[in-house]
């Protein structure tokens, strides 16, 4: 499968963004997918995951209640949407998809990776 992630961009602090990233070359509904990003100087974190039917989600905890993972398997492609902005949000995010049955918060788990979008959050 293959990803393409969009919507990146620079937002002041409080401000929203939303993410997209599209998959082709693949059946969609058959990858878990992820959302992950990679600030400067650290490494890549995972920040939120959605199943295949897209019922079932988790998040970390530093964007849990800000930050929303959906997906459209009509339309092939997975969703971040983020509300209240932090300066530390601004990394690199990339999404990602996983060939497996369960949710997995864990980057390794991901095989297939799409290139990430810079987002900046001013103060």
């Amino acid at each position: 499968v293959q990803l393409q992630a969009s919507g990146g961009g620079l937002v002041q602090a409080g401000g929203s963004l939303r993410l997209s990233c599209a998959a082709s070359g693949s059946i969609f509904s058959s990858y878990v997918m992820g959302w992950f990003r990679q600030a400067p100087g650290k490494e890549r974190e995972v920040v939120a995951t959605i199943n295949k039917s897209g019922y079932r989600r988790d998040y970390a905890d530093s964007v849990k209640g800000r930050f929303t993972i959906s997906r459209d398997n009509t339309k092939n492609t997975v969703y971040l949407q983020m509300n209240s902005l932090k300066p530390e949000d601004t990394a690199v995010y990339s999404c990602a998809a996983a060939f497996r049955s369960a949710l997995s918060m864990v980057v390794d788990a991901y095989g297939y990776w799409g290139q990430g979008t810079l987002v900046t959050v001013s103060s």
